[in-house]
């Protein structure tokens, strides 16, 4: 039988909500695996009840829940409870959310789940991981890069208090860091039999993105050292005004400094003393930088790209969300999806950044809540249409149309 993707066979339960983790299990779904959606009634994973709705429909539980199937259980009853500890001996991998300690206090820590399942690779996705002294702190995306001194970092030499970005950044790294981590571990269990347990943290993945952290820097930062509050200061890599964009431009290396020189018309200055190398030009930045931009004055955006774009300086107008949608080679690529929804008709998301030459991407619809609760008891426990039906009477199966 063909495969229809590289973790096609694999099984998993997921018992997540939100962003990073259901982006992890959308990754696995995406790549072939057969993602359990084990929802809790009666409203299931939160983000169906996001903004965004159309008829009780949330576009973010779309998108991060495409390909997924739905279980919908009442977890407060102890048949419940059971039907999970079932599935846990069928599948490969479960991956939960929850605050450190509260997936242990419902039965299904790492020592329960692995006595019942010694081939599981089980991941737990939090704020602060699952050890020292923050982790039994409540957080989100933001709590963890502002821990992480990603918040300051994103903000460089702002004036006033920082502001957060508008995109949850840590939430679909660290929940692509689990799908490292998942694979490998079970590239681990396929070659020795043993199951594993995997602690995965936004803090961690966000403070794994800092590229230049030194005690020295740090020492001289704490000392209130001017200058770049993050990292080294690079001259010219910065955001200038263009036409009907900002544009960035990047130039942080000599050689590329020169070519930038070349395409404003300004060669002398590529070989000019006080601009021949990083130190040279960050004592001058404000020289620099204001040469730029009145070379962009004077040129406009779309002949200036041209140009730049002429002599290979990195450049790129600074998009808006509408603008990224609509672009040719997002499209092209599939970095921008059209797909459609049952509910919301047609939308465009996120294609799968990982790309197979034997697996292109496919369509696949996000489930309602508990729409497979049916389907997947008869397949991995061999329930009986009656025995389901009982459960449904009992409310420990629940269903509905969002």
């Amino acid at each position: 039988m063909t495969n229809r993707h590289v973790l096609d066979g694999f099984r998993v339960l997921d018992l997540t909500q939100f962003i990073a983790g259901p982006t992890a299990t959308r990754f696995l779904a995406q790549m072939g695996a057969e993602v359990i959606k084990l929802e809790m009634a009666p409203t299931g994973d939160r983000a169906r009840l996001l903004p965004l709705l159309k008829d009780g429909r949330s576009t973010h539980f779309v998108h991060h829940n495409r390909g997924k199937k739905s279980l919908c259980l009442d977890l407060n009853q102890p048949q419940a409870l059971e039907l999970v500890r079932r599935l846990l001996a069928k599948v490969d991998v479960f991956v939960e959310n929850f605050s450190p300690g509260t997936i242990a206090r419902m039965g299904f820590g790492y020592d329960a789940v692995s006595a019942i399942n010694p081939r599981l690779v089980m991941c737990s996705i939090s704020t602060f991981g699952q050890t020292g002294k923050l982790s039994s702190l409540t957080g989100f995306d933001f709590i963890g890069a502002s821990y992480a001194a990603a918040i300051s970092a994103f903000n460089g030499n702002r004036d006033g208090p920082p502001i957060l970005p508008v995109i949850p950044i840590g939430d679909v790294m660290t929940g692509v860091h689990a799908v490292g981590a998942i694979a490998c571990a079970l590239l681990y269990r396929e070659r020795t039999g043993k199951g594993q347990y995997l602690d995965v943290s936004l803090l961690d993945s966000y403070f794994n993105c800092h590229e230049v952290v030194t005690l020295d820097r740090h020492r001289r930062l704490a000392a209130g050292e001017k200058g770049a509050a993050h990292g080294i200061s690079i001259v010219p890599m910065a955001i200038f005004r263009g036409t009907r964009h900002y544009i960035c431009i990047m130039a942080p290396q000599d050689h590329l400094w020169r070519r930038l020189c070349e395409a404003m018309g300004r060669p002398e200055m590529g070989q000019d003393p006080r601009f021949a190398d990083h130190a040279g030009r960050a004592q001058n930045e404000k020289l620099v930088l204001d040469t730029i931009q009145s070379w962009l004055d004077i040129t406009g955006e779309e002949q200036a790209l041209e140009i730049l774009e002429r002599h290979h300086v990195p450049a790129a107008p600074v998009l808006t969300l509408a603008d990224a949608i609509d672009n040719p080679h997002l499209l092209e690529r599939g970095t921008v999806r059209v797909t459609s929804d049952r509910i919301l008709g047609e939308i465009r998301v996120p294609g799968l950044p990982l790309r197979f030459s034997d697996f292109p991407e496919t369509d696949a619809q996000a489930p309602f809540l508990g729409e497979h609760n049916r389907d997947l008891l008869q397949r991995y426990l061999q329930m009986s249409a009656a025995e389901i039906s009982r459960l449904e009477s009992a409310g420990v199966l629940q269903e509905k149309r969002i």
